[in-house]
């Protein structure tokens, strides 16, 4: 394998429609198995839904809930399929992991008016901690309309200051796909995705202003991108 084949094959997967990614992928690494890792580690894929057993929530799988087979449901903490000695957070991280799943749920209703949410964090080795914030929107397919929003942030939080400040770096990638067919103009295909990356200072009095801080990060990304009209676009209204 060689960095030119790698770079030749990311380049031909962002081209490749993003709603047909997972096969694409397959069919990539079937064609050049020796990327096989590097491709699964660089190429983001759509996200996946799953059904909490014990709370019977719908939450979303990806690499930060997954422990060998199994992936933790942020609603009960457990695995599915069960395991032992599976990786959870320490309690202090687990309690601010609910507060931010229910903040983050109630965002994704009120912004994207439906789809699932799903957030996690676990503790990191030099003190701080670390998370994933998901979000998964699909089109209504009865409007003549099919198309998918899966939004992927990844934080990175290191107090300092005894506290009362915390260094936070954020990468966010958005993917979309759209197909909307009409009468008048025939099928329309739109897909593609974004990535951004930024770190930032800001003060904390306590675990939730976290949450706060993180949120209103990521809306000001959203902003900044161009994001809301995706988002308007993928709630079914084309603009």
């Amino acid at each position: 394998m060689t960095s030119q084949q790698l770079d030749c094959a990311l380049d031909l997967m962002r081209r490749l429609p993003p709603q047909n990614i997972e096969q694409n992928l397959s069919d990539l690494i079937d064609l050049v198995p020796d990327l096989c890792e590097d491709l699964l580690a660089s190429v983001d894929q759509p996200l996946k839904i799953a059904r909490c057993n014990k709370t019977n929530k719908d939450y979303l799988l990806c690499d930060y809930n997954r422990d060998g087979d199994s992936y933790r449901s942020p609603w009960s903490n457990e695995y599915d399929p069960p395991i032992e000695d599976g990786s959870i957070p320490s309690d202090k991280i687990r309690k601010f992991e609910v507060n931010a799943n229910f903040a983050f749920d109630l965002y994704r209703e009120q912004y994207f008016e439906g789809g699932i949410s799903s957030c996690y964090f676990w503790d990191q080795d030099n003190g701080g901690f670390a998370g994933a914030i998901l979000i998964k929107k699909t089109g209504d397919s009865t409007k003549k309309f099919r198309g998918s929003w899966d939004s992927i942030h990844v934080v990175e939080v290191q107090e300092k200051g005894a506290g009362r400040n915390a260094h936070y770096k954020l990468i966010s990638t958005v993917m979309l796909w759209l197909q909307n067919t009409r009468e008048e103009s025939g099928t329309m295909d739109l897909g593609g995705s974004l990535s951004r990356q930024a770190e930032k200072d800001a003060s904390v009095t306590d675990m939730s202003s976290h949450i706060v801080n993180i949120g209103r990060w990521s809306r000001r990304w959203r902003t900044t991108s161009g994001a809301p009209s995706i988002r308007s676009t993928s709630a079914g209204h084309v603009t």
